[in-house]
């Protein structure tokens, strides 16, 4: 609830369901994960947090404000997955397509500990996926300092080792394309593609095509920029 950009935009309502309800539903439509836990901070304001995760079913843990990276090992603990998929609550237009392929992937790569739609951005901003091994997570815990500790996964990539890293493609190229909510003007175009396609999990290339035939929608937010990682 605490975002610096947005306040609250978790806990928006998009076409009837929160925010934090597109995305909970997309990794459960991927019929991928074995558990599913709400990552949340120990601050009064993630309360609201916690009574959506009651309302819509889903597990919660709730850590440290800032070291999120903490707040995902301890969220992990007692749990027996090998491995942890990562999302972002700010993103309601995850494609569970994407996600399944990930874990798919993932499971029939032996040794794997990090895999991301990311490190050769294809995807839209906001529709990315990464999945990374639980022995990888918990030597970045150990080791990973500053920024790292925002970011979760950056020092598993960033600085990693002898661990084997591997990257999904998508096409047609859409990483010009901004679908994550960060700002009122994310808000607009996320709006506006529930307002087309309604209160359900879009494909990707689904989307990137429509998009693509709208530039007026595209730049509602085209100036957006992402934080950087120093930043995040």
């Amino acid at each position: 609830m605490g975002s610096t950009r947005l306040p609250g935009k978790v806990l928006r309502e998009l076409r009837g369901r929160s925010v934090l309800g597109w995305v909970v539903r997309a990794a459960r439509e991927a019929g991928a994960l074995d558990d599913l836990v709400v990552a949340t901070t120990t601050e009064a304001a993630d309360d609201a947090v916690v009574a959506e995760c009651r309302r819509l079913g889903v597990a919660w843990h709730r850590g440290p404000v800032d070291d999120v990276l903490t707040r995902f090992v301890q969220a992990a603990a007692g749990r027996r997955a090998r491995a942890v998929m990562r999302f972002t609550a700010d993103c309601p237009l995850l494609d569970p397509a994407v996600i399944r392929e990930a874990a798919l992937v993932f499971r029939a790569v032996p040794g794997l500990d990090y895999l991301s739609t990311s490190l050769t951005r294809t995807l839209p901003r906001g529709l990315d996926v990464e999945i990374v091994g639980r022995a990888a997570l918990e030597r970045a815990d150990a080791e990973a300092t500053s920024f790292h500790r925002t970011h979760v996964t950056s020092y598993v990539y960033e600085h990693p080792g002898d661990a084997r890293l591997l990257g999904l493609s998508y096409r047609p190229v859409a990483d010009d394309l901004r679908v994550t909510l960060d700002t009122e003007d994310d808000w607009r175009l996320i709006s506006r593609v529930a307002e087309e396609f309604g209160d359900r999990c879009v494909p990707v290339r689904t989307l990137v095509e429509w998009l693509r035939a709208r530039p007026e929608v595209c730049g509602l937010n085209a100036h957006v920029r992402q934080k950087a990682l120093q930043d995040a």
